[in-house]
């Protein structure tokens, strides 16, 4: 698989989302940053403008007419996962549904005037083949696609993805490591990272100061 199939969500989500996942400091974003698959995210925008370096990447830039209608499609999906599993989701970060949804309204907005703006900004490229240089970056992030989709994605695809973000970043940053909908675990998941470490690889899971979907509050955090 060269890239993201239809069914995975293109999602808004905010930066202040994505300080959270990923438990940014301002040291990290002084860095050359890799948002992978990025989606509609606002995240680009917001940094970037702020004198920052983020390349987004995603195989749904090919086609901008179609992605447009894809973001709302998507957003109303997100919701309807959610509702279907409604127990297994917490409130305490957002604080709200009308939170959760400004933000996200928020981060599209800024996603596609950003889009319009700095078209080179957003690249077309999906996982596991990324068209980007060795060490092009010093930071890669993940968000709601390893390991969120498991049940898409078979541990072959997930290990060479993250060969693949390895390659172009010393440094990757993965958020949650949980299936979407209900959280379950990934069974392949501890597989993987003691093959990775076997490897010479530094492979740690950390708490985050964020959690939406039930115990989902960890990232993984590899190393060269």
């Amino acid at each position: 698989m060269s890239s993201t199939p239809a069914p995975i969500l293109v999602s808004s989500r905010n930066p202040e989302e994505y300080r959270a996942f990923f438990a940014l400091t301002s040291a990290d974003l002084a860095c050359r940053v890799l948002d992978c698959s990025a989606g509609a995210a606002g995240f680009a925008a917001a940094v970037n403008a702020a004198g920052g370096d983020v390349t987004a990447v995603d195989p749904v830039y090919s086609d901008l007419d179609a992605l447009r209608l894809e973001v709302e499609r998507s957003a109303a999906d997100g919701v309807a996962i959610i509702d279907a599993h409604d127990s297994r989701f917490t409130w305490g970060w957002y604080g709200s549904r009308e939170r959760r949804q400004a933000l996200r309204d928020d981060a599209r907005s800024a996603f596609l005037a950003d889009l319009a703006a700095h078209p080179e900004t957003y690249v077309v490229g999906g996982l596991p083949a990324l068209p980007f240089d060795d060490d092009a970056f010093d930071l890669a992030l993940c968000s709601h696609l390893l390991f969120t989709w498991a049940d898409v994605f078979d541990a072959e695809w997930h290990r060479a993805a993250l060969r693949e973000l390895l390659r172009v970043a010393p440094e990757v940053r993965v958020f949650p490591l949980v299936r979407q909908g209900a959280g379950e675990p990934v069974e392949f998941l501890p597989a993987l990272l003691e093959e990775l470490r076997t490897e010479g690889r530094t492979a740690e899971v950390r708490k985050v100061g964020y959690e939406f979907q039930i115990g989902a509050d960890e990232m993984l955090v590899l190393r060269r």
